[in-house]
């Protein structure tokens, strides 16, 4: 099932700081393993995973390093700041908090 564009957009900066959180990667790397852990059901695009890196850093969540690949090409590394663990369990309850809603919405649940 493809899933709707905007439910991905208020997402993407969990997932990515998930990710960084394991461990510090590169960019293509996190747009692989972020398709292979969700049975690719999240595929970023460049043009979509950049900008949020650039964000995060710019806020200093993450931290960046330029390392060479046994290939020669020079690869930016992503690394989660404290403040960046910080900002992910944050988001990660606020997940929670809002997957609970929606789901007493759609089941029917009642909250009261």
């Amino acid at each position: 099932m493809k899933i709707e564009k905007s439910l991905m957009t208020g997402s993407t900066t969990l997932l990515v700081l998930s990710l960084l959180a394991r461990e510090e990667m590169y960019g293509y790397q996190m747009i692989t393993e972020l398709a292979r852990r969700s049975d690719h059901t999240f595929e970023l695009k460049e043009g979509t995973l950049y900008p949020i890196l650039h964000a995060l850093e710019t806020d200093r969540l993450v931290t960046v390093r330029e390392k060479e690949a046994e290939t020669g090409r020079v690869r930016k590394y992503y690394r989660i700041t404290r403040k960046g663990l910080k900002a992910l369990e944050e988001k990660k309850e606020e997940w929670n908090v809002f997957t609970e809603k929606v789901n007493a919405v759609i089941c029917g649940a009642s909250l009261a």
